[in-house]
């Protein structure tokens, strides 16, 4: 099969290469995918799962990706839930090849049926970022209607789910992004706007809940908005700074087939928009990857027409 891999972490996005590789088999408890879209997030070739196994052990060359959307061709052994012929969308295992290929093995429960109205591309879409979305709202925010949302990047993939899914929770929403961003955070439903490069963050003044993809200083002054009892979510890594009164939590998103047919159903009904930047052929992957061009959105990869 095709597949973009990665061998020399130095390298980075420079070192990847579309070669070909053996398909892979299923495992106990695995679905073999054939992959028709992929997501891909560059920070992937940061982190130390794309370059060894769990026990530290070099795995590379390395499929990267992680998200997908696709057709299960085969089941291993003691695999219940879903069927040969079905369509699904997910979260691929941070140690193990990813979805910039053609097929993916893939546990069965990282995996939600994708529902026959939804573009293939649009599924591949939504795994990181609503999943990142929900759980930071949701489960480590504990968002509650009539609370207030700083939300960081909100013009970007991650962002404009979180504006989206607060606002339809019955949040405040204060999106902060470049001037630039500032049409599509309001467009995605943002109802104020901070220029970071131009604005005082302070301005926003006291917020129930900050949802931080960017960290450093900007996390730093976020913490201090917290109210008493409030949080401060951080999916960049460990948190810097803490609220003085409130709670600081980080976390890796996790793979959720319940909340991934949330999302799924909110995107059919029309209550979510998923925030596609780019689509790109497999062929083609790697010199968008490797481009200069600013997007705010997601990078989504054909990789079957």
């Amino acid at each position: 099969m095709k597949a973009i891999v990665v061998t020399d972490q130095a390298s980075g996005m420079a070192g990847m290469t579309l070669t070909d590789r053996p398909e892979p088999s299923a495992a106990i408890n695995d679905v073999i995918v054939q992959i028709h879209a992929s997501g891909f997030v560059p920070t992937e070739l940061e982190w130390p799962s794309t370059w060894t196994d769990r026990a530290d052990r070099d795995r590379t060359p390395s499929i990267p990706g992680h998200e997908l959307a696709g057709v299960v061709t085969a089941l291993g052994y003691g695999t219940t839930g879903l069927s040969v012929g079905q369509r699904v969308f997910g979260l691929a295992d941070w140690h193990r090849d990813g979805t910039l290929a053609e097929h993916v093995a893939i546990e069965a429960r990282n995996l939600a049926p994708l529902p026959g109205d939804v573009d293939f591309a649009v599924g591949a879409s939504l795994p990181i970022s609503g999943l990142t979305a929900w759980q930071g709202l949701f489960q480590h925010g504990r968002l509650q209607p009539g609370q207030s949302v700083l939300a960081h990047g909100a013009a970007g993939a991650v962002g404009t789910m979180v504006t989206q899914l607060a606002r339809e929770a019955g949040a405040y929403v204060l999106g902060t992004g470049r001037a630039a961003d500032r049409e599509k955070a309001l467009d995605y439903g943002a109802h104020e706007f901070l220029d970071l490069e131009n604005d005082a963050l302070e301005d926003v003044g006291d917020v129930d809940l900050v949802v931080d993809v960017i960290g450093g200083d900007v996390q730093k002054r976020s913490a201090r908005l917290v109210k008493g009892g409030g949080t401060l979510v951080s999916v960049v890594g460990p948190v810097e700074a803490r609220p003085a009164d409130g709670l600081a939590v980080d976390f890796v998103v996790e793979a959720d087939r319940g909340q991934l047919g949330e999302i799924v159903r909110r995107v059919r009904d029309g209550r979510l928009r998923t925030n596609i930047a780019t689509t790109v052929s497999l062929d083609d992957a790697v010199a968008t990857f490797t481009s200069t061009e600013r997007r705010t959105g997601k990078t989504v990869i054909r990789v079957r027409p």
